[in-house]
């Protein structure tokens, strides 16, 4: 088929993804139903990879793949989210915008952006004209994608199953993969977007690299924005004074798996240099309260004092509790 108003359907999926959202966007606004939200998000990739592939008309097998794997990413995590959502009620990260319309305007809007960038290497192989012969760069970015999927569903699947049984109300999930990442579904969500882009790269040249921004934009939006940050202010702020939840933040990776004996006792630089352990995902946890001993000598007179400091947010509560207050002559 010929080309539709660009010949990489740039502009063809940029139209087709602001629809796609401002229907739910309207929709959200006018009912304050906002349990389609992630649902909205995952199945506009589905909607970008059938539509680019049936547009084109060219049925590559490489391009078939590629498209295949983000359909069933999509559904998966689509029905996934909203099975999860219509059993757990309400989306809490709404509660602020059900009634600023401005404020739900910019999270639609970004929404649609995430959907538009990180489809980019999809969008661009199905555009393309080239079809080069199957590489070990496809066999390495396919794999990338089944290990990723993999995690992704497993550890979804893992935390609703923890979520849901009444013995752990109250109490976060340490279970499974868990153990061993305190994110593993992002890990999975980002490991398969990098193996979408490398099952790609045969079919790119010159400027059509830059759909590496794709991979690059998910990583540090999870990274950095409405990831991992947002759901380690919520954690710290619900148990940052449970003792147990520390030390399993403390000994437990924020993204790449790694065993808990090993991660705690690797040193601070190394976690936040190369494990992405960021100061960031630790600026809600309340600081650790300390006991203080103080003696006083004052020639022929001393006191002993025992302190307890307790340090919240931005001020500090000093409370002395003296125990044992002896004026002795020497």
């Amino acid at each position: 088929m010929g080309t539709v108003i660009d010949s990489h359907f740039l502009a063809l999926t940029a139209i087709v993804t602001v629809g796609y959202q401002l229907v739910f966007f309207v929709v959200t606004a006018l009912l304050k139903f906002d349990k389609v939200t992630d649902f909205a998000g995952s199945t506009n990739f589905v909607i970008l990879a059938v539509l680019t592939l049936v547009v084109k008309g060219s049925w590559n097998f490489r391009q078939v793949v590629l498209s295949m794997l983000v359909v069933i990413w999509g559904l998966r995590l689509g029905l996934f989210l909203l099975m999860r959502i219509l059993r757990w009620g309400e989306d809490r990260r709404f509660d602020e915008m059900r009634e600023n319309l401005g404020k739900l305007a910019v999270f639609w809007i970004f929404q649609a952006v995430w959907v538009w960038t990180v489809s980019l290497p999809v969008t661009v192989v199905n555009a393309s004209d080239r079809d080069p012969s199957l590489q070990a760069v496809d066999i390495i970015g396919w794999i990338m994608w089944s290990l990723g999927i993999l995690v992704e569903a497993t550890s979804d699947q893992q935390k609703l199953t923890f979520k849901n049984s009444l013995e752990n109300r109250g109490k976060w999930c340490n279970v499974g993969l868990w153990k061993y990442s305190r994110h593993p579904n992002y890990f999975g969500e980002i490991f398969l977007w990098w193996g979408i882009f490398v099952a790609a790269t045969p079919v790119l040249e010159g400027a059509e690299w830059l759909v590496i921004f794709g991979p690059i934009f998910l990583t540090l939006l999870l990274l950095f924005v409405s990831g991992i940050p947002l759901l380690e202010e919520s954690a710290d702020k619900k148990y940052g004074n449970v003792s147990a939840y520390r030390h399993y933040k403390r000994t437990t990776s924020p993204l790449i798996f790694l065993p808990p004996a090993l991660y705690g006792n690797l040193p601070s630089w190394l976690k936040s240099t190369l494990l992405f352990e960021f100061p960031l995902y630790s600026r809600s946890l309340p600081q650790e309260n300390w006991l203080v001993s103080i003696t006083l000598d004052f020639e022929a007179n001393q006191i002993r004092m025992m302190g307890v400091f307790v340090k919240t947010g931005a001020f500090e509560t000093n409370v002395l509790c003296f125990f044992n207050n002896k004026l002795r002559k020497t």
